[in-house]
């Protein structure tokens, strides 16, 4: 059994409520040609982002079940209350008509936006109560009260991980909004292949810093993308700790959570090396296998030398990983994560 643990999915158009297109929030074209959002568009690259084509593109791919996260134009970073809180209500009920309608396929993501923490944290009970979802999505980071960006390790999220706690929900940790919080120009996709990575990063080295796994030992959380540049920076971090520990005051070294049973790191990296660091840092059983399906970024063979679950076949190749540890990735370690 092979269980995709980072996969995407779209509503049909027909689906999105009107609200949201008439406010430009989010919407996707009739013939599911672009999804918008505002002035921004994106090319519907795969018939698979849709629900009857992914079922059968997993069954073309020997995939036997996928784990759905939110969409991260969803996360709703600057947007106000009510439209916050009403996009995020419509996502969560798609996520779970999904899972609902499909369980032996599909196990799906749900939101919340943390800015506005009432809310986040009755969807969280709404979600887990009445819709039996057991996954929390969040973004690496949100736009807080003061419109700073502020990572979700931050401690105003801890009322978050205080119900996820008590839930025992699995966590993924996914990076978006790159161009709002970097001042750079968006070209050459360098948001996606860079920013994002860093995002993701950053938010891993507050998250370990504040012990957050052992804060919170019922949640098990999963970093996208395989937190890669979070990998190659440890040492980095370790230095920076023991060399100026006037500012880390009241926080933990890196060391006392790397490779903790609880923080997990899917193999959508797109380099075997990549994974075998992965590997030698937290360990085969921390790992768990995502395609971030069907994104052009995600493991597809509609991309040129690509196809679901290359980077963990090519690490078998190259000796990084054995059959039994490739075996772990797809189903026993992505069943640890989600509980």
């Amino acid at each position: 059994m092979r269980i995709n643990g980072h996969g995407h999915i779209l509503p049909e158009p027909n689906q999105v409520p009107q609200f949201m297109k008439d406010k430009k929030l989010f919407w996707i074209d009739d013939d599911k040609k672009f999804m918008r959002q505002g002035d921004w568009s994106r090319p519907i690259t795969d018939p698979s982002f849709f629900l009857k084509e992914k079922l059968g593109w997993m069954e073309k791919n020997n995939i036997s079940h996928g784990v759905m996260l939110n969409l991260s134009q969803v996360y709703c970073n600057g947007w106000n209350k009510q439209d916050a809180n009403d996009a995020i209500r419509w996502q969560n009920d798609f996520n779970a008509s999904v899972q609902h309608n499909h369980p032996d396929k599909f196990t799906c993501g749900f939101v919340v936006q943390p800015k506005f923490m009432d809310d986040a944290l009755a969807e969280i009970e709404r979600c887990v109560n009445e819709l039996g979802m057991k996954l929390l999505c969040l973004p690496t980071h949100y736009l807080n009260e003061k419109d700073e960006w502020v990572s979700v390790a931050d401690e105003s999220c801890n009322p978050i991980y205080e119900l996820a706690n008590k839930y025992h929900l699995a966590l993924e940790i996914h990076p978006y909004d790159g161009p709002k919080m970097i001042k750079l120009k968006d070209e050459f996709w360098r948001f996606h292949l860079v920013w994002m990575m860093a995002q993701t990063a950053d938010t891993l080295h507050l998250f370990t810093l504040k012990n957050i796994p052992n804060k919170y030992p019922n949640i098990r959380t999963c970093f996208a993308h395989g937190c890669m540049l979070g990998q190659a920076n440890y040492g980095r971090r370790i230095q920076g700790f023991n060399g100026r520990p006037d500012l880390f005051e009241g926080t933990e070294t890196p060391k006392t959570t790397l490779g903790h049973p609880n923080l997990f790191f899917d193999t959508l990296v797109h380099d075997p090396y990549t994974l075998q660091l992965l590997k030698h840092r937290v360990g085969v059983p921390q790992i768990i296998a995502g395609l971030d399906d069907p994104y052009p970024l995600g493991e597809m063979e509609s991309v040129p030398g690509s196809y679901p679950g290359k980077v963990i076949d090519d690490a078998i190749q190259l000796n990084i990983f054995t059959k039994q540890d490739a075996d772990m990735i797809w189903h026993e370690n992505v069943l640890k994560w989600l509980g």
